[in-house]
C-alpha cells in the first residue's frame, strides 16, 4: 500500500543550497491540515486508465527524462507531462510546491538531497510496492538505500550517472601508452597523465578537475578512497572519514600532477559549469569523467572504474532518484510509470538504446551495450559503486566554500598540513 507520512516537526533543511527558500516553504507545510489518506491498495504495475500525471525534472537529466516520458506516453492510456527546471532553481521551485501542497504527481531529485527530501516527508512511502518487484535484488543499491528511511523506501532510480575513468586512445598512443590497458592503480592513473602532459602539445594537458568545485570532487575522487577499501564517512552520515591513509594519497596524487603541471590550467579555479570541457575538446589525456556524457564523444576514448591505491575499482552512483510526491492523488497511476520505467523494456529499449546506464544489474549486458564493451563496463562498476548518504550533505561538501572543498585545496593547491583539522570541520557541519 503506498502511503505518505508527516513529520511532526520538520528538519531544518541546511542540506540544500537555497535552504531559505525551501525552509520557508516546509515551515508552512508543517502547519497545515492533516496529511492525506493511504491510497487503496493497488495492482503490482499500478492504474493506467488515462489519468493524466505531472512530474518534474532538473535540467541535466533532460535528454532521459523526455525518452522516457515520450516512450510512456506512446504506450499507455496515461499521459506525463514533464516540466524541466534549470538546475539552479530546482530546489527552491521544489521548496515552495511543498509548502503550497503543490508538488507534482512525481518528482525527481539530485540523489545526494534525497536522503534529506525523504525525512522531510515530501515522498509517498512506496516499500510494498518496490517489495513486490521479482528484480528487487538487482537495483541499483546506493539508489534504494538513499531513499530509505526507518525501513520504508521511498525513491527508485530515474537516471544513473556514474563517475568513470576516460581517457583519450589518442593521445595514449602518441604518448606510447597502450590504449586498450586502462590504469590500474592511482599510481599508474599519475604517470599516464604526466606522459600526455609531457607531449608538449598545445592546448594539451595530462588531466583535468574541478578543484573549485565541491560537487565535482567527491563525484570524481571519493571512488578512489571506497576502491582503496576506504570509507568516506561512517554509516550514519554524521562523522567524515576523509583523513584516511587512502583519502590523504589521493590528495598527494592530485598535488604531484598539479605541481608538475598536468592538471588544465583554469581547473584551481573551476566552479563546475566548465570542468569536463577540456575533455570533450580532446584537449585533456585522461580523467574521471561522468558516464553519460560518453555517447557525446567525437573521439575514441577508454573506459574503466576508478581505481584505488593498489587496485580495486569503484564509482560515485550519482545521478536521480525518483519518487510519488506526498501531494498526488494519483498514486495508483504513478506507481504505473515508475515500474515501467524499472522494467526490461523501459531500461533496455529507452535507457541502454540511447548509450545509457540501466539501473538494473540483471541487465548490465543488454543487447545495445554488448555491442559496446565500454557500457558493459559501465553497468557492472555501477554495482561496485557507492553513493553516500547524509542529511547535511550539501553543506559539508559540495556548497561554495565547503569544509570539503577547504580540505582539498589546502592539501592539493597550497600544501598545508591541515587534513586531519579539516576533517575535523567536515565532521562539525555533518552532525549539525
Amino acid at each position: 500500500m503506498i502511503t505518505t507520512r508527516r513529520r511532526a516537526a520538520l528538519r531544518t533543511a541546511t542540506v540544500l543550497v537555497t535552504a531559505g527558500a525551501l525552509i520557508g516553504g516546509l515551515a508552512a507545510c508543517a502547519g497545515g491540515g492533516d496529511s492525506p489518506e493511504p491510497a487503496a491498495s493497488i495492482p503490482a504495475e499500478g492504474v493506467d486508465d488515462g489519468s493524466t500525471l505531472t512530474l518534474w525534472t532538473r535540467a541535466p537529466m533532460e535528454r532521459q527524462a523526455n525518452l522516457l516520458v515520450d516512450a510512456y506516453n506512446e504506450s499507455h492510456k496515461n499521459q506525463v507531462e514533464l516540466t524541466v527546471v534549470p538546475n539552479d532553481d530546482y530546489v527552491a521551485k521544489v521548496g515552495a510546491a511543498a509548502g503550497a501542497s503543490g508538488l507534482p504527481d512525481l518528482f525527481a531529485a539530485d540523489i545526494v538531497y534525497v536522503p534529506n527530501w525523504v525525512e522531510q516527508g515530501l515522498f509517498a512511502d512506496i516499500t510494498d510496492q518496490i517489495d513486490s518487484l521479482d528484480y528487487k535484488d538487482s537495483i541499483n543499491k546506493g539508489h534504494l538505500s538513499a531513499g530509505t528511511y526507518e525501513g520504508q523506501e521511498h525513491v527508485l532510480p530515474f537516471v544513473l550517472d556514474l563517475s568513470m575513468l576516460m581517457w583519450n586512445k589518442e593521445l595514449f598512443a602518441e604518448a606510447g601508452l597502450d590504449p586498450e590497458k586502462a590504469p590500474e592503480t592511482l599510481a599508474e592513473f599519475s604517470e599516464a597523465a604526466q606522459a600526455i602532459q609531457a607531449l608538449g602539445k598545445d592546448g594539451v594537458s595530462g588531466t583535468s578537475a574541478g578543484l573549485n568545485c565541491g560537487g565535482c570532487l567527491v563525484f570524481t575522487w571519493f571512488p578512489s578512497v571506497w576502491a582503496s577499501g576506504d570509507q568516506v564517512m561512517n554509516e550514519e552520515g554524521t562523522e567524515s572519514l576523509l583523513n584516511s591513509e587512502a583519502a590523504q594519497e589521493v590528495y598527494s596524487t592530485w598535488k604531484e600532477l598539479y605541481d608538475a603541471g598536468a592538471v588544465a590550467p583554469g581547473s584551481a579555479d573551476e566552479t563546475g559549469p566548465t570542468w569536463v570541457a577540456g575533455f570533450q575538446e580532446g584537449k585533456v589525456g585522461i580523467m574521471p569523467y561522468p558516464a553519460t556524457l560518453l555517447s557525446g564523444l567525437e573521439f575514441d576514448a577508454g573506459v574503466a572504474g576508478l581505481p584505488g591505491v593498489d587496485g580495486g575499482a569503484s564509482t560515485f552512483v550519482g545521478g536521480d532518484g525518483i519518487g510519488i510526491s506526498k501531494d498526488s492523488k494519483l498514486s495508483a497511476q504513478a506507481w504505473n510509470f515508475l515500474s515501467w520505467m524499472m522494467s526490461d523494456d523501459a531500461q533496455v529499449q529507452v535507457l541502454a538504446k540511447d548509450g545509457n546506464a540501466v539501473s538494473r544489474s540483471d541487465l548490465a549486458n543488454n543487447e545495445y551495450s554488448s555491442e559496446d564493451p565500454r557500457l558493459v563496463t559501465i553497468n557492472e562498476v555501477a554495482g561496485e559503486g557507492d553513493t553516500p548518504v547524509a542529511l547535511q550533505f550539501q553543506q559539508a561538501f559540495n556548497a561554495p566554500g565547503s569544509p570539503w572543498l577547504t580540505l582539498v585545496r589546502n592539501a592539493v593547491l597550497e600544501g598545508t598540513d591541515t587534513v586531519d583539522a579539516d576533517n575535523d570541520e567536515i565532521t562539525a557541519v555533518l552532525g549539525e
